[in-house]
Parts: C-alpha cells; structure tokens; sequence
C-alpha cells in the first residue's frame, strides 16, 4: 500500500494548530486553577478556617493523579487525554456550582462550635475533581509542547510562550471573580457567582470541541499501534537529572505560591488593609506574566540553564535583602482596591524586592521542565505525569512557610525560601546534567506532521 507523503506546509500547518492547542489548554489550566482562592473567599465568611481548603484541593489532587495521568497519556495519547481532562473539568466546575443551590440547610459534622454542611463539602470535593483535571491537562501540555519545539532551547522557548497565556489567564481571572463577587458578606453564596461558573463550563465545551477537530501527532503510538507492548526496562527514575529536577518542581511550586502567599498577610498586617496587600501581591503575578513573554522571545537564544542559574541566584539575592531591610522604609505601589481602581500606596520597600521575585520564578518552571526532560526520548511521558504529582508542593511548602511565619516572623518564614532557591541554583549548576547517556530512551520525533 503506498502511503502519501504530507508536503512541508501540510506539516507546518499541522504543527502549528497544535501548539495553538496546546497554548489554550495552558491558558485553560491557569483559568481553572486561579478560581479556587477567590471563591474561597465566600466560604470564609462562614468558616474563618475554610479560606484556602479549596486550594489545598486542588493541589492536593496533583498528588493523586500525577503518575495516574503519565500512565493515561502513554495508554490513549495526548489528544484522548486532553479531552478526557477536558470532561472531568466540566464535572468539577459543576459540583462547584451545585454547592450554591443544595445542601446549604444539611448539617454533616462539627468543628468546634461551628456546623459544617453539605454545601461546604460538595465545594471541596469540586475542587479537588478540578485538581485532576488540571493535573491532566499539565501532564499534556508540557511535554507536548517542548516536543513540538524540537526539545533544546526552542522546546523551552514554546513552553515559556504557553506559560504567558497561562500567566495571564491567572492575572485575569482573580480580577473578573472579583468584578462577580463585588462586595462579600455572610449572606455572598457560590449561587452569588454563578454566571462565572456558566461561562467556566462554556470554556470547557469549547475547548472539547476544538481539540477533538485538531490532529495531535501521537508519535509514541504511532510507532507502538502494529508492534506488541515491550516492556521497558527503564523509568525516568533510572536518570539523575530527571529524579533531581523532581524535587526541583517540587520546591519551585512552594517558592511561586510561598512568597506571594505570605507577603499578602505581611502586608496586612503592616498596612491594615487586606486590598491594599492583594492589589501589591497582584503586582507579582503581572510580573510572571512579563518574565515568560520576554523568556518567550529568548529562550532560543539563551538556554534553559542559563536562565536558571541568573533568577535562582537574582531572587536569593532580592529575598536575603528584603529580609534584613527594616520595615520603616517605604515606598509607593500600584494597588488594586474594590471600588478605587489602581492607586499609589505607601508600603514597605522589601515589598517591592519580594513583588520582583515574580520576574525571577516566571521561568522557572518551563527551565526545570526542559532540563529534566532532556534527553528522555520515550520516557518523557512518564516523567511528565511524575512531575504533575510534585505539584502538590504548592500546597505543602507553603503551609509550612506558614506555620513557620505563625510562630518565629514573617521575614524569617523567607528564610525558607532562600533554601529551596538555593537547592534551584544546584540544580541548574550540576544537578541538570545527564549522566544517564548510555540509556537507550528512542528519541521520538514530529516527522510525521
């Protein structure tokens, strides 16, 4: 049978609908994830202690579901996979919006003295289904993308561009809840930000529809579809720099949410003002989304391991100053408040140095990924799903900082930070290197597009 050979435009064109794909699955992974603290916000007028559970969920389920959804991928491929998390998002988003219309009357236990109902849990349980769907939807994106980009610097520098859009879909997102919400009080339910909910499941249906009428090349199946299954007698545990970068993810995800998290209950405490230390803190995710754009424009110049030995190094510097410089000295900032628009402010200067680290972790995430990938070839899939399950250190790391901020000082929380930077800076150093050369890994290429 004679098989007809795609033109080279056939092949630019099938591989740039991809990399559009995949971009609006990354934007959608920031979009989903950024609605859970808002809308904690409600839940916290009810239970003082409820405001980041539906965070916690949401890592939580990258815990769950990270090697889960490596295997996934390697089963049915990245399309199948992608549509897959697409339908599990919609379930999640839609229990979240049921928790505004039943169980609201129904008690189900006690803390303290206060009564936790029905609704409450049907929240979580929301929250942690839209844990998974991200988490799938990352084990898709990442790989896909740096694959796409041949692997190198110009994998890296397509992962950074999807990291854009993800950084602005997470920079928009918390204002558009916000505009939703407007003023909350104890009487603000979910059922108070349903048309937010509407227009999250119409996102999904669109997304489901548009990955299902694109062509995602699947090269692992391709070459597996007419062969037996061959077991592999490697992992991406057998590669040093892969279980290294690992613990990497691990660490950076505590870092991205730890410094920002914190600085908001500095800030208020300091300022006395809750908006005036979100719209600072706001500063820092406007900040990521300008790192990745401007990495996005370098990376294929400047490689990943260049990039993240300067910002581990640049925000250990910023965080050890902003440490030991007295809070006495201040300065004005943009901050964002209900009903004023965007003002100057006078606030302390470390928070400026603080507010700068998001320059510095916007290309972190996108250098850790492309060097631990590196070299893999037919492994990457599995490793993808590994690192999706370290995400939860966006949950752990930071709770830690927390109870450290509790009971020793904020600033002294950051010294925590400045170890995990610090482990970042190793990594890039010597840690990234493949000493693992000698393992056959069947480079998989896009020939086929």
């Amino acid at each position: 049978m004679t098989k007809t050979k795609s033109t080279p435009n056939q092949g630019s064109n099938g591989k740039m609908v991809a990399i559009i794909a995949m971009f609006f699955l990354f934007a959608m992974i920031s979009f989903v994830t950024n609605l859970a603290a808002p809308l904690g916000t409600i839940w916290k007028q009810n239970y003082e202690w409820s405001g980041m559970l539906g965070n916690m969920m949401n890592f939580l389920a990258y815990l769950f579901m990270g090697i889960p959804a490596g295997n996934l991928l390697l089963k049915i491929g990245y399309k199948k996979t992608s549509l897959w998390a697409i339908g599990v998002g919609i379930v999640g988003i839609f229990l979240q919006w049921l928790s505004g219309i039943v169980g609201a009357e129904t008690g189900v236990f006690s803390v303290g003295e206060q009564v936790v109902t029905l609704n409450f849990l049907i929240y979580l349980l929301g929250a942690f289904v839209c844990g998974f769907c991200v988490c799938m939807l990352n084990t898709v994106v990442n790989p896909m993308l740096n694959l796409l980009g041949g692997g190198g610097n110009k994998g890296n520098q397509l992962v950074q561009a999807g990291g854009s859009l993800n950084s602005l879909a997470g920079t928009l997102t918390p204002l558009f809840v916000g505009m939703l919400i407007g003023e909350i009080s104890k009487s603000t339910t979910i059922s108070s930000v349903a048309p937010l909910l509407y227009i999250a499941m119409a996102i999904f249906v669109l997304a489901f529809i548009i990955i299902s009428a694109v062509s995602i090349p699947e090269p692992h199946l391709r070459k597996t579809s007419n062969a037996p299954a061959e077991k592999q007698k490697h992992s991406p545990w057998n590669f040093r720099h892969t279980v290294l970068g690992v613990i990497g993810i691990f660490f950076y995800v505590g870092i991205e949410i730890g410094i920002p998290g914190v600085l908001i209950f500095y800030l208020t405490n300091e300022t006395g003002s809750a908006a005036v230390a979100g719209g600072v803190a706001a500063v820092y995710w406007l900040l990521m989304l300008c790192g990745r754009l401007i990495s996005s424009f370098i990376s294929g110049k400047v490689s990943s391991r260049t990039q993240l030995i300067c910002v581990s190094f640049a925000a250990i510097v910023l965080i050890i100053v902003a440490i030991f410089l007295p809070s006495e000295v201040v300065i004005k900032m943009p901050a964002y408040a209900a009903g004023a628009g965007f003002e100057l402010v006078e606030v302390p200067f470390k928070a400026l140095l603080f507010v700068l680290c998001g320059l510095c972790t916007s290309v972190m995430w996108g250098g850790i990924f492309n060097l631990a990938v590196e070299g893999l070839g037919k492994y990457t899939a599995q490793a993808s799903g590994i690192f999706m399950m370290m995400v939860v250190g966006g949950g752990v790391m930071p709770l830690i900082q927390n109870w450290i901020a509790d009971n020793v000082g904020y600033m002294e929380s950051y010294w925590l930070v400045v170890a995990m930077l610090g482990y970042l800076l190793f990594y890039a150093l010597v840690g990234c290197k493949n000493v693992n050369k000698d393992i056959p890994v069947d480079e998989e290429v896009f020939d086929a597009l």
